[in-house]
């Protein structure tokens, strides 16, 4: 049999044994699905923090319970590794890893090419490869493939190499990385075929496209489509602020309409690791085309200048009680990117900290979705809910709507609330400033 018949009567097996290069929000939920299903899982990270943790059974992911994980662990179906010598044991790798933007925007995939040249360096013959980190379209076929094929390796033959594109939404109880369709492009159609069996083993619904370029464009398009509406939404936002009306209140309204409108909301900003930089992903790639994504560059715009609304409206509301941000004693109520989750990448709520601070005010935060450490902002302290602990606060800003504050006794206590998460839906007070 060749190397495709082989992997393919494994994987329906469940002989294969699946590596994941990358133990985040993406990789360790992969990892245990994939070791639920009956596949032995081999974790690689470069974090010898995570990879103790995951050996000892303890779970650092909010969506993967300790209590789920710790019996894989016990079992030996899942492991882990900070070095890449055991990935020659796998049949299957997934890459995971981060893709952030560089100082001018411009992709940086160096922890993809260390991951490849890793892999490359390593990995047994006829091993599939699948790269689930969000990039640019031809990151697959044109970076990661020359690599793969050093030693005179033959792709759909001695290897096998596909784009999937990750779709996790931290936090969600009602969509996971099992239940979520995954889309699998392939660099030949027996790449696609053999990936999305793997994928098939484990997920719900694999939906297979016609190449790894379609594959890595599909989760631009998801994501730039967001950051499109919550731009255009932003900006709404903005001219009802100098109009004054409700923004919230018209889009309610609006979304009663059943067809053509589908409801966005506005915000301090945008978080996490993929809105506010998957779609420069795509307007970096079409630049080199020659064309200007001037809709992705426009949102891009809007969006990053909302904190600076935000502490416009801090402002305004100290300016109502003859008081201004210098001096004043601010209380930023979430750190978290969105509500409910211990993820503040790239949360809009580090950027209004640091204009308020820039303003002269004293900034103390809270959120307990986030007990640690916060780097970012490490010289600014915590501050509790109590009233001996806020009596001497002039103003909270609410950039984070977690579930457990009470919003209605920060109400009573506090002289000043802006709201940009319309936790104050409903309530008249002249105490509230909204977005």
């Amino acid at each position: 049999m060749n190397h495709s018949e082989v992997l393919r009567e494994k994987i329906a097996a469940r002989q294969a044994t699946c590596a994941v290069v990358g133990l985040g929000y993406v990789g360790l939920p992969l990892a245990v699905e994939l070791a639920e299903a009956g596949f032995k899982v081999l974790g690689f990270d470069v974090s010898e923090e995570k990879v103790a943790q995951l050996m000892a059974g303890v779970s650092y992911i909010q969506d993967v319970p300790t209590e789920r994980m710790a019996p894989l662990v016990e079992k030996g179906m899942l492991s882990a590794f900070s070095d890449f010598e055991n990935i020659a044991q796998a049949d299957t790798i997934n890459i995971a890893v981060p893709t952030p933007l560089g100082k001018t925007r411009d992709p940086d995939i160096s922890y993809i090419v260390s991951a490849a040249e890793q892999i490359a360096r390593y990995m047994s013959p006829g091993t599939l490869v699948i790269l689930e980190s969000t990039t640019y379209p031809g990151t697959t076929d044109e970076v990661i493939l020359p690599l793969l094929e050093e030693g005179g390796r033959r792709i759909g033959e001695d290897f096998f190499l596909a784009f999937s594109p990750e779709r996790v939404d931290p936090g969600n109880p009602t969509y996971n990385t099992k239940n979520i369709p995954k889309v699998v492009g392939g660099i030949t159609p027996n790449c696609t075929e053999i990936a999305a069996a793997l994928y098939g083993s484990a997920l719900e619904n694999v939906v297979p496209v016609s190449s790894s370029r379609v594959a890595e464009t599909v989760k631009l398009l998801e994501n730039t489509f967001r950051a499109v509406n919550i731009g255009l939404v932003n900006e709404i936002a903005l001219i009802c602020s100098r109009m004054n009306i409700n923004v919230w209140e018209v889009i309610d309204a609006a979304a009663t309409k059943p067809f053509g409108f589908m409801p966005f909301y506005p915000g301090p900003g945008l978080g996490g690791h993929c809105i506010p930089i998957d779609p420069f992903y795509l307007s970096w790639k079409a630049r080199l085309h020659g064309f200007e994504a001037r809709f992705i560059e426009l949102a891009g715009e809007i969006n990053g200048h909302m904190p600076d609304h935000v502490v416009d409206r801090c402002s305004e509301a100290l300016n109502s009680q003859r008081k201004s941000i210098n001096g004043s004693k601010v209380l930023v109520l979430g750190i978290a990117y969105k509500n409910n989750i211990d993820d503040y990448r790239e949360s809009p709520a580090l950027d209004i900290i640091k204009l308020l601070q820039a303003k002269g005010a004293d900034v103390c935060f809270h959120d307990n979705w986030i007990p640690g450490e916060i780097p970012e902002i490490i010289e600014v302290p915590r501050c509790g809910l109590d009233a001996s602990a806020l009596e001497q606060v002039d103003l909270g800003v609410v950039v984070t709507a977690h579930d457990d504050v009470d919003y209605s006794n920060l109400l009573k206590i506090l002289p000043l609330i802006v709201d940009t998460r319309n936790a104050y839906k409903g309530i008249e007070s002249p105490k509230i400033f909204s977005l």
